[in-house]
């Protein structure tokens, strides 16, 4: 008697075990796997670069902030820069509408402004040899090894920067630009895998690619010839003339490969107005 009163239970506790065993419904399984989507996924940070284009309030302490604040019709264009000494560059400078020399004056009662050379009418303006004691963002470029993207457009006080960086960098230098101008415009934000924009260069090759960029040597117009480039390097020029052929092929190579020629950016969003 004593069993027979206990198989009721035991055949529940069986109809239980198979109900959870049931495999879940249709809705149910979505709703699991939107959620494994949706969960955040640890992605290494050398996997892929970040690439933004920002809009910045320049700060009083820069002069070029100050200087396109009080003639905000003009246009500014950061064409270069290279070192002078540690803490001091020198940048060539498209600025529109007047003739040779207007603006000298003006940029060198700037105090971080040292020296000032006109040096040609271009295009509606005039290009101005700048030589300033370096902003912060120079020591922190510097420290992370990441070029500067020229050209760098000013105008009313508003600098349009491109960031280009693994996600480590990136964030620092979003932090720093964050800090100058906390209501910063990103006016995009787009990944692409890393393979796509750093080609097998050498450590040398990326060094000369490095300082020629910064020497203005790939501006429009052209910032330094190919022989003051080489004499600023200490090597001859033909060894650099043969390293930049180098440096230019794999690029263009690595271009075609990863057929970045003719497609849209990709994951790109505007994300902050």
């Amino acid at each position: 008697m004593g069993k027979a009163r206990s198989r009721p239970r035991a055949d529940a506790a069986l109809n239980t075990s198979r109900a959870l065993a049931v495999p879940p419904s249709g809705d149910d399984h979505q709703e699991r796997r939107l959620r494994r989507l949706r969960a955040p996924a640890d992605v290494p940070a050398t996997e892929g670069l970040f690439i933004a284009a920002l809009r910045i309030r320049i700060p009083a302490s820069t002069w070029n902030g100050p200087f396109s604040k009080a003639h905000p019709h003009i246009r500014l264009e950061a064409l270069n820069r290279s070192d002078v000494t540690p803490d001091v560059s020198v940048s060539d400078y498209w600025i529109s509408g007047a003739p040779p020399g207007h603006w000298a004056k003006e940029l060198l009662s700037y105090d971080e402004v040292l020296k000032v050379d006109s040096l040609a009418e271009v295009g509606g303006g005039c290009v101005y040899r700048v030589t300033y004691q370096n902003p912060p963002i120079v020591y922190l470029y510097r420290r992370l090894s990441l070029p500067l993207q020229f050209p760098l457009r000013i105008q009313a006080g508003i600098i349009e920067w491109e960031v280009v960086a693994r996600r480590s960098e990136f964030e620092e230098v979003m932090n720093y630009a964050r800090g100058i101008d906390p209501g910063l415009t990103i006016v995009s934000i787009r990944r692409r895998p890393l393979r796509n924009h750093l080609p097998l260069l050498t450590e040398s090759q990326q060094s000369l690619l490095t300082q020629a960029m910064a020497a203005g040597y790939f501006a429009v117009p052209r910032g330094i010839s190919l022989t003051e480039l080489a004499r600023r390097l200490h090597r001859s020029k033909s060894s650099v003339s043969e390293g930049i052929a180098l440096v230019e092929k794999k690029l263009l190579e690595s271009v075609m490969r990863s057929g970045i020629m003719g497609q849209g950016p990709s994951n790109e969003a505007v994300t902050e107005a």
